[in-house]
């Protein structure tokens, strides 16, 4: 099975929040109550996702942050990275300093910058528009 980290789930779950109403400053607590993440963890994505540019924060009493792009301009593939770092499935080309026994003589190594790509471009392709669209409508409450 292939798994994003927590933190990257997190991080998709907080910016599809950010999206529905992009924009709506959020604070790192509205955001935990919307989503259910963490506010600890809601508050550190904030900020990863803000150095990013994926995110807009401002301080003060009316700060917070907001969706610093249209949502049809960011994709799972740009929040995955922010947290993330670049996208690779196999640890060899990840990593300088693999731990694994066959990577000397390893015949399937020249072919992972090819699988490599396809995951990144899929998930390049799934942008925030495309999730809200796909989302069920939600009741006001």
């Amino acid at each position: 099975m292939i798994r994003l980290t927590n933190l990257a789930d997190y991080a998709v779950v907080v910016m599809t929040a950010a999206a529905r109403v992009p924009d709506r400053r959020f604070s790192a607590a509205e955001l935990a109550a919307e989503t259910g993440v963490p506010a600890p963890t809601a508050a550190k994505l904030a900020g990863i996702l803000a150095r990013a540019g994926l995110l807009e924060s401002a301080r003060g009493v009316t700060g917070g942050v907001q969706l610093g792009r249209a949502p049809a301009e960011i994709s799972i593939a740009d929040i995955v990275e922010a947290v993330d770092g670049p996208i690779a499935i196999a640890q060899c080309l990840h990593d300088k300093h693999s731990d694994c026994a066959l990577e000397s003589s390893c015949a399937v190594r020249p072919h992972w910058p090819l699988i490599n790509t396809r995951v990144r471009d899929a998930l390049a392709d799934v942008t925030l528009a495309a999730i809200l669209a796909a989302e069920p409508v939600r009741e006001p409450a």
